[in-house]
């Protein structure tokens, strides 16, 4: 019987595979959450190279929130990542959700950076 992790590793491996077959050298919107921050950071995988990157660590959305650990935060960093993407030029995406399911605060969090500007 595999381990929690062992699943959770295999999952994230799993759809960053698919992701690489349809990326086209588009960089990937890689997000993570814990139990109480999210993360979000766009990854160019051809050069290994971070474009940008947001998280409700981030001085400006920490003052500014009531929780890193709900909908709203999540939807205030898709908002920042798509700022900062579109500075760096960027706004043709992979979403990346790694092992978790496309609900809740990743939802969140991929409509706001929908609505920020990014495509995917």
């Amino acid at each position: 019987m595999a381990t929690k992790k062992e699943t959770l590793t295999r999952r994230a491996s799993r759809v960053r595979r698919q992701l690489k077959k349809v990326s086209n050298g588009r960089p990937r919107l890689s997000v993570h959450r814990s139990s109480k921050n999210i993360y979000a950071q766009l990854i160019d995988d051809t050069k290994g190279h971070t474009l940008a990157s947001a998280s409700t660590l981030d001085t400006d959305l920490r003052t500014s929130l009531k929780t890193g650990a709900d909908t709203a935060a999540a939807a205030a960093v898709g908002k920042l990542l798509a700022e900062r993407a579109t500075k760096a030029g960027v706004t043709e995406v992979v979403f990346d959700r790694g092992s978790f399911i496309y609900h809740g605060r990743i939802k969140a969090l991929a409509e706001a950076a929908r609505e920020g500007g990014l495509s995917f």
